[in-house]
């Protein structure tokens, strides 16, 4: 498979940037889209040019940090991560655009890796729990109904992409702040700060320049963990209520 990439270059957050262009050859469908620009780097390195700078840990689709707009989608056309992204999903002779997420909150450190410290700094103001849970109980012990387990579970799953905030036209966070509000909210041992949690939470979030929600639904499609957008409505609830 030969391609064309278009990649964003920029050496560091105020520099100008701009997008380069690279042909990529003898690309296999089987490979990652982190491996093709694993190879892409060789390549550059080969010629003594500068690599591309792209965040990426664990290539499982677990830790959230290949973070890519792809031909203009958050992690590109599949639903899944960057790194779970193959190939396959391209064609030969294809011109694939990649840049780094756009958005305030996420200052672009160099190339396409962007700084995403915000997210922690919205879930550090939420606090810790205080229950004191001491040595492992029978599980049994705490009763949690089965459907506000699996919500809090599903909630959970967000991996703190960004891909929300990229995807959306406002660059709001909200989706990824109503699935760990949703995800404490719904456990007895989240009760006990729950009011005050989300309304740091969402003063953190406001005070980071995320966009507000406008309920277009792009987050919610380009999430890679398909986290619904009714977290947002459990959001706007809690908030409600620990305001009133």
């Amino acid at each position: 498979m030969n391609l064309t990439l278009k990649i964003w270059r920029q050496a560091g957050p105020d520099a100008q940037g701009e997008l380069v262009t690279y042909p990529v050859s003898d690309i296999s469908e089987d490979m990652s889209f982190l491996e093709m620009l694993d190879v892409l780097n060789e390549q550059l390195t080969a010629q003594g040019e500068e690599p591309v700078a792209f965040d990426s840990d664990c290539r499982e689709g677990i830790c959230g940090m290949c973070s890519l707009m792809i031909n203009g989608e958050a992690h590109g056309p599949e639903v899944t991560t960057t790194c779970q992204l193959h190939m396959r999903s391209f064609t030969d002779g294809d011109t694939i655009t990649i840049e780094p997420w756009r958005a305030q909150a996420f200052p672009l450190v160099r190339d396409l890796i962007v700084d995403r410290s915000a997210f922690d700094r919205v879930i550090q103001a939420g606090g810790y729990i205080s229950v004191n849970t001491g040595a492992a109980v029978e599980a049994n012990n705490l009763q949690v109904q089965k459907h506000k387990a699996d919500r809090a579970f599903d909630a959970a799953t967000c991996i703190s992409c960004g891909a929300c905030v990229a995807a959306c036209p406002n660059a709001s966070g909200m989706l990824f702040l109503g699935a760990k509000i949703t995800h404490l909210g719904e456990l007895p041992q989240g009760q006990a700060e729950r009011d005050a949690r989300v309304v740091k939470m969402v003063n953190q979030h406001d005070a980071e320049d995320f966009g507000g929600c406008q309920n277009l639904g792009e987050c919610s499609a380009a999430c890679p963990k398909e986290i619904p957008l009714d977290v947002i409505s459990q959001l706007n609830r809690d908030f409600l209520k620990a305001k009133s």
